[in-house]
């Protein structure tokens, strides 16, 4: 068992527990207050986000403040033992603001300036904005920095989208002149500017991407975005210079986002950058637990490559900040989880490296959009209705699991994702426009590891990949220069890559590579790819690997053999009995190339036979069907076994040597029935 010095993300030695507090909107009720403080204690939760869209509360009118209720509401919550989140309340401003000075609303990318109204529709670039939301943060760490109550930051809220004003055209210009050294002749060579003559004279004939043509200029499309995460990141920096300042021991976080039905991570931003300038990663998970097109242990599955994704992009725990203990109220079907599934939903966080259950929200509000979307406490007032109960139940197991905070997640296997990757690939006018799925591809990849219990970190390209026996690259469309010599010196010094089709196409810039596949990579893999054959839905393939039969979708690559292996031929088509799969030695590692998209059955078999030559394994191997999962974290003295059944049935397990039960206390071995969604957690030593 490898031994590692646990990591808290907090000063907190125990898991945080609780939720999106908002006192603000209940202000005139004293007895509702009351009842929140009293209701915390009974729902065994203990930490809770306060302040984050309380700006006209804090400031009802310009240099007008009011911190008399959130004195109260720190003092209560820390007379009761519990903690404060507390939140920058730049993600909506209030109406004052917007009247007075209307720079601050965001233009859109039809050059439309919005009205005030809704939340994160505000200019980053906004010198009022910046300078309006330092100066309330500055006062909140001056009257709440020496608070006992007060754990972490939360800096503004799921931050999102861009704007096209004259600001942002300015500093996007000034961006670029930065990117190309003040070389323009630089930047029309990166965008292709000849290409529908878009070549430009002057720097100040540069705008923002719009909705006519917005495909035309990829290289623009491309950087665009890459500034939009910039100015983010620039806009939190201000935001935080007095945070640091006035309070440089307190951790600061911000939510991050995925989308909730194809649990794909957010596009609007480039997280693995902001994860540079933040000390925690949180992250609010809003599963379609109960859907009617997948298995729940599908979309399980699913929801560990994002809790993955998120805990390696700092390799230390994480937070769930926002969650729902029952339903939301903007999914196409806003389903209430069934018995037993917050337990087991809550549970998966955890194993996966979470150090937090939190909620959106603690109290529903009375009005407007949110007023049906679920929460601890419902509009009944009622510590006796079936939700609050499981809350309360999920609190009790969390009191129960406190040595596992900050126990780390050891990891022999990297997937890789990239941001910018799926950006660039998304706008390529060619292959399948609707069958590309990149991030699906990459669980595709994740599911065989998550299935066997093997932990997997996903990482971006930035990252290390000396720390992983197995590196996993399927779809790199965008690789630079740089990321190819640091794969190809990854596989010489020892490692495994394994790379699928459709990568290696462009350069940084989103310009293809000249010449056929780049030279590193033909010499890595022993192979050029040649052409890739894009299916219809009826178009039917077979790749002959090893004696089984593998049924192709979407993508076969054609490929002219080098020095390497064919570990697998197609069998119809005009390429009928070239390679589809290979491999190659180079250095001290080996390479391997696969052409097609197949499935499933595939990954089992082509991985599995890999897990086992390079001794890669679950730390317990405990057996079980398919819909079970077995999720690891490791402590200084002791190894954390999560046991999931994500199936609608009773499953026989065998546990093959002593376990204990950090709940029940009960010693197990040998065979055990999980019943529908249960959750077992032991400790093994």
């Amino acid at each position: 068992m490898k031994m590692k010095k646990n990591k808290q993300v907090t000063k907190a030695n125990f898991f945080l527990h609780g939720g999106d507090y908002n006192p603000d909107q209940w202000l005139d009720r004293p007895d509702i207050l009351a009842d929140d403080i009293r209701f915390m204690q009974l729902s065994h939760t203990n930490t809770f986000s306060v302040g984050i869209f309380a700006w006209s509360a804090l400031e009802p009118e310009e240099g007008v403040y009011h911190f008399e209720w959130l004195d109260e509401i720190f003092d209560n919550i820390h007379q009761i033992g519990g903690k404060v989140i507390l939140s920058t309340p730049s993600g909506a401003r209030p109406a004052w603001m917007s009247q007075k000075y209307p720079e601050v609303l965001r233009v859109n990318a039809s050059r439309q300036k919005q009205l005030h109204g809704g939340r994160h529709n505000h200019c980053f670039t906004s010198p009022v904005y910046r300078e309006k939301t330092q100066q309330i943060n500055r006062l909140l760490a001056e009257r709440y920095g020496n608070h006992p109550a007060l754990l972490l930051w939360h800096i503004s809220n799921e931050y999102s989208g861009d704007c096209h004003c004259d600001y942002c055209q300015n500093a996007f210009r000034q961006w670029l002149k930065e990117t190309y050294n003040h070389d323009l002749k630089a930047l029309n060579d990166a965008w292709w500017g000849p290409f529908w003559s878009h070549t430009f004279s002057d720097w100040s004939q540069i705008e923002s991407p719009s909705p006519i043509g917005e495909r035309a200029v990829h290289g623009l499309k491309l950087d665009w975005r890459r500034f939009a995460t910039d100015q983010t990141i620039s806009f939190i920096e201000n935001e935080i210079v007095p945070i640091r300042e006035i309070t440089p021991e307190i951790p600061i976080t911000t939510n991050y986002m995925a989308d909730t039905v194809d649990l794909i991570p957010f596009q609007g931003l480039d997280y693995s950058k902001i994860a540079k300038h933040i000390d925690v990663i949180s992250w609010d998970a809003y599963p379609t637990w109960h859907n009617d097109w997948e298995s729940t242990a599908d979309l399980a599955m699913k929801v560990g490559f994002i809790n993955d994704l998120y805990r390696s992009l700092k390799q230390q725990p994480f937070l769930l900040m926002e969650s729902t203990p029952s339903l939301v109220n903007w999914h196409k079907v806003n389903k209430a989880k069934r018995p037993g599934m917050h337990l087991l939903s809550s549970m998966q966080m955890v194993a996966h490296g979470s150090d937090s259950i939190m909620y959106f929200q603690w109290r529903k509000s009375r009005g407007s959009s949110e007023k049906f979307h679920g929460a601890v406490v419902d509009h009944d007032n009622s510590p006796e209705n079936r939700v609050f109960k499981d809350v309360a139940e999920v609190g009790e197991t969390l009191e129960k699991l406190a040595t596992i905070v900050g126990a780390h997640r050891d990891s022999d296997v990297g997937l890789l994702y990239d941001w910018e990757n799926k950006w660039a690939l998304d706008d390529a006018q060619g292959y399948g426009l609707d069958t590309k799925r990149y991030t699906q591809t990459l669980q595709q990849h994740y599911r065989p590891f998550w299935e066997e219990d093997i932990s997997v970190d996903v990482i971006t390209k930035d990252q290390d990949f000396s720390n992983y026996k197995l590196l996993i690259v399927p779809m790199l469309y965008m690789a630079s220069e740089d990321t190819i010599r640091r794969m190809k010196s990854y596989v010489a010094n020892g490692g495994r890559l394994v790379m699928t089709y459709i990568s290696g196409i462009v350069n940084e810039h989103d310009l293809t590579y000249l010449g056929g596949w780049p030279k590193d990579l033909q010499e890595v893999f022993g192979i050029q790819p040649t052409e890739t054959d894009t299916f219809y839905p009826k178009d039917r393939n077979s790749v002959h690997y090893k004696g089984k039969s593998y049924e192709v979708h979407d993508y076969a690559t054609i490929i002219n053999m080098l020095d390497g292996t064919a570990e697998g031929v197609y069998k119809q088509d005009f390429y009928e009995n070239t390679p589809a799969v290979t491999s190659n030695h180079y250095g001290k590692g080996k390479a391997y190339y696969l052409g097609a998209r197949l499935e499933d059955e595939f990954h089992r078999d082509f991985y599995q036979e890999i897990i086992d030559e390079l001794d890669i394994g679950p730390v317990v191997d405990i057996k079980h069907e398919k819909g079970v999962s077995v999720q690891t974290r490791q402590g200084e003295e002791a190894d954390y076994v999560f046991v999931m059944n994500f199936t609608e049935e009773d499953q026989q397990i065998l546990i093959p040597s002593q376990l204990t039960d950090i709940i029940t206390g009960e010693v197990l071995i040998g065979e055990l029935t999980l019943q529908k969604y249960e959750v077992r957690i032991l400790i093994s030593k």
